[in-house]
């Protein structure tokens, strides 16, 4: 195993800036919930209802993220809006899928944009330069038929 690999592994810096892992899950369920602003228990019954799936260790041990943290901190605010968690369930699946078709849309408008540009380099290859001539148009006087 490389140094740098070796290094990146046991969390240490690689004399670049390290990136922060969002999805690695870290925190126990008492920090995860002092972090979230809520009680343990409240995130059992979270996990209960569906709303957050934390990692478990080998031990069955509940392992949370900061993206888990991230996604907590959404379902109290939620909450705190008068949502009951059946409604914050589906404010959240609907968040997924607007997130999910947003990404779709990106990628179709970038391919849209890709074929639009490759017809319009495939219709200039075609044109067929034309000279350019002056032509001056005189009127005719009444009369002179």
């Amino acid at each position: 195993m490389s140094d740098r690999s070796e290094n990146q592994r046991k969390g240490r810096g690689t004399g670049r800036e390290a990136v922060r892992d969002t999805a690695r899950a870290v925190y126990v369920i008492s920090v995860a919930a002092e972090l979230a602003g809520c009680h343990p228990q409240t995130l059992r019954i979270y996990e209960r209802k569906g709303l957050v799936r934390p990692a478990r260790t080998t031990g069955g041990s509940r392992r949370y993220s900061e993206a888990d943290i991230a996604h907590l901190l959404r379902i109290q605010k939620l909450t705190e809006a008068g949502l009951n968690l059946a409604g914050v369930k589906r404010v959240l699946e609907l968040e997924a899928e607007l997130a999910d078709l947003q990404a779709e849309l990106d990628r179709l408008e970038a391919e849209t944009k890709a074929a639009v540009a490759e017809a319009h380099r495939q219709h200039r290859s075609e044109l067929v330069p034309v000279q350019q001539s002056l032509t001056v148009y005189r009127r005719r006087a009444r009369g002179s038929d």
